[in-house]
């Protein structure tokens, strides 16, 4: 991997993280692009997962006074990864080496996931009772952490799965796009560290910097999405999103399924 390459899955990871449209997917993809041997290549599955933790740092830097003065979103947090915590553990191995870098998964979720948002959104949008994330009773937070889970298998989207369990379980459109980053950090943080700790033997001299240059590319780029999302979501509704996903699932599937 070039300098480039990292800076490209960079941008990439923090415009994709917390849209509804899958940033493993599409990372997974790039890496097709650019020649990179994601399905072999241990420190490329790595890359892809540490650098997530630049996006991560976007929503900590936004959301900086709301995670020091929010005892109750807290709970919610806590409540909410529990689920995600155990089955992420429990399921690493099938993850890294049977559902990463697998372009049939990869396909099958993109356009699976953009036809049931194309078809829930406006029916989830009237249900809905709660516009901010502290109204939210702590079990329905379990539920979402639930959503969360099933986003591990690339081409689901962690985001899109968490918006559409908040929106289910009655939050804002808005709120549920809120509670979806937040619950990013302690997500994406453990993920991170995980990896790290079963990789980190098998980087090169120059896989640190490679990572710093994916790390701060996706920092910048997240910040930007995260404003830009929030301000979409308050007047729109997810259907162009589910339009895209469709479509690059399709293109994907012609060009990269074997």
């Amino acid at each position: 991997m070039t300098v480039f390459e990292a800076l490209i899955l960079g941008i990439l990871e923090g415009l994709t993280e917390f849209l509804p449209i899958s940033s493993t997917g599409h990372l997974t993809l790039a890496a097709h692009l650019l020649h990179l041997d994601i399905e072999n290549d241990p420190f490329i599955k790595s890359f892809i997962v540490v650098i997530q933790l630049g996006a991560i740092l976007a929503v900590l830097a936004l959301y900086f006074k709301r995670f020091l003065q929010d005892m109750q979103v807290w709970k919610r947090i806590i409540v909410a990864f529990i689920p995600t915590g155990i089955l992420g553990f429990a399921l690493a191995d099938v993850i890294e080496n049977v559902f990463l870098g697998n372009d049939l998964i990869v396909v099958i979720n993109l356009i699976g996931v953009g036809v049931l948002l194309l078809f829930v959104d406006r029916w989830l949008q009237s249900h809905q009772r709660y516009d901010d994330v502290n109204q939210l009773p702590a079990p329905y937070a379990a539920l979402i952490g639930l959503f969360q889970a099933i986003a591990m298998m690339p081409g689901v989207s962690r985001s899109g799965a968490t918006i559409v369990g908040g929106m289910a379980l009655g939050l804002s459109r808005r709120a549920a796009a809120e509670f979806s980053f937040i619950l990013a950090v302690p997500t994406m943080l453990s993920a991170t560290g995980f990896s790290l700790l079963r990789h980190m033997d098998e980087f090169r001299a120059d896989s640190w910097g490679l990572l710093a240059v994916g790390f701060l590319a996706a920092f910048v780029s997240a910040l930007l999405t995260v404003r830009w999302l929030l301000a979409f979501v308050s007047r729109n509704s997810f259907v162009p999103f589910a339009i895209y996903r469709i479509l690059i699932g399709v293109v994907y599937g012609v060009f990269f399924l074997r």
